[in-house]
């Protein structure tokens, strides 16, 4: 299953010796939860900016697509905001005479007043479009999202069931959404492909496949010799290297003594000498590193328009069902069945994928979204999905459920899933060091 979500990275992997991680991330800010492979590494201060800048804007699609569902759907929006408290700036447009006014740095500033708890008196005559001093991501306030002003008609709770539950699957919908519009982008310009098994007749070459180095196994003969992510393998012992099988079958057949390899990273030529050893003592003599026959590919837009969205489709059914077996694991308490990597795990595979070229960054970027919708869509209390399923509910039994016992399991949801993403932050800080 994990070898599927990485294809749907335009990378196969030969996965001899791959360490191939899952990053479970929590957005503590709103509720999301990302999955997708990567293995962790260090991370630079680059990376983390990457990283954030990335998020930020995935999860401000999101916001935004509730915001947009909810005032279409009549109901009132106290604020949008890019960003979080406190509050640099805002404006909004005064019912009377119609111009914008601006609003510098007063009103309610704090997290918990502006994303959380329970009632909310208005501050302004018409919806705030704030700007924050934290650019991460955003935040929509609704009226009657936390159960009160149930009898209102512009509340959250005063609106149709229908209604609700559209508003609460709009954020899902917009990362859906960007994540096949990055997809079929990606598909005119170029994305990431696998060539070992060929490709489509209708595919355009933008960059011949090469044999990218596309991980290196720690401790292993190849991390001594200095072999790198990104790495491009042209020669060993001066014998052309074409795709990643020659290079396996002429590793497996020259086991015993050391080879010459030539490499290409940013530009320039290196070699590494490096003896392939038995890394599991399976008897078996490897260089520790994982190949991927990688070029990069595109299509005319009539192409890559609807094979952008079959993708974005696809990826989202691999996700489910390999989140379906990570949490199937953990009830039967089979543990997992791979690793499990947190926010550095993530910010570590956007750092990397950068390194490779901006077509990996926009395939990992649509995958990330992708990943947002998929996850926040499961009934899970705390989550899109799971609050929809509240609403159902309702819908059901005819009657509301207690706002007491919705928000207990909301509360129980979030500190299930904040332990774990405690529990595997710490195993990706410790594995740095």
């Amino acid at each position: 299953m994990i070898q599927r979500v990485i294809i749907q990275l335009g990378l196969k992997i030969y996965r001899s010796y791959a360490h191939v991680s899952l990053v479970f991330f929590y957005c503590l800010w709103n509720n999301s939860f990302i999955i997708i492979p990567v293995k962790v590494r260090k991370v630079n201060m680059l990376t983390v900016l990457l990283f954030l800048g990335i998020l930020s804007l995935l999860v401000f699609v999101h916001e935004w697509g509730h915001f947009t569902t909810a005032k279409k759907c009549g109901m009132k929006v106290y604020e949008f905001g890019f960003g979080f408290p406190p509050r640099a700036i805002g404006w909004y447009k005064d019912p009377v005479t119609k111009r914008l006014v601006r609003v510098v740095g007063k009103g309610k500033n704090s997290l918990k007043e502006t994303v959380g708890g329970g009632e909310r008196v208005q501050e302004f005559p018409s919806t705030l479009y704030s700007i924050n001093w934290l650019p991460l991501g955003g935040f929509v306030k609704i009226k009657g999202e936390s159960g009160e002003a149930r009898g209102e008609k512009d509340s959250f709770v005063g609106r149709p069931v229908w209604q609700r539950l559209l508003v609460l699957v709009a954020g899902v919908f917009m990362n859906f959404i960007l994540a096949a519009a990055l997809l079929s982008v990606g598909l005119m310009i170029g994305l990431p492909a696998d060539f070992s098994g060929g490709i489509d007749e209708r595919a355009i070459i933008v960059e011949p496949p090469s044999v990218l180095v596309q991980h290196v196994l720690d401790g292993s003969p190849a991390e001594q010799a200095g072999f790198q992510l990104g790495d491009t393998v042209l020669e060993i012992d001066d014998v052309s290297i074409l795709n990643a099988s020659q290079m396996i079958a002429y590793v497996r057949d020259h086991n015993e003594t050391p080879l010459t390899v030539l490499v290409e990273r940013d530009g320039v030529l290196s070699t590494k000498e490096v003896t392939p050893a038995d890394l599991d003592q399976s008897g078996e003599r490897r260089l520790g590193v994982v190949l991927a026959d990688a070029g990069v590919i595109r299509y005319p837009w009539y192409h890559a328009l609807w094979r952008g969205i079959a993708a974005a489709f696809f990826g989202a059914v691999n996700i489910i069902v390999a989140f379906f077996y990570l949490i199937k694991n953990l009830i039967i308490g089979e543990g997992l069945a791979f690793d499990v990597s947190g926010p550095v795990g993530i910010a570590v595979l956007v750092g990397q994928s950068a390194r490779l070229g901006f077509h990996y960054l926009l395939n990992v970027t649509a995958m990330i979204s992708l990943s947002l919708a998929v996850i926040n869509f499961l009934p899970i209390p705390a989550l899109d999905g799971g609050r929809a399923l509240f609403v159902i509910l309702e819908k059901i039994f005819r009657r509301p459920v207690s706002m007491k016992h919705e928000q207990l399991a909301h509360t129980i949801g979030f500190l299930l899933l904040l332990g774990l993403i405690v529990i595997v932050t710490v195993r990706d800080v410790i594995g740095l060091f």
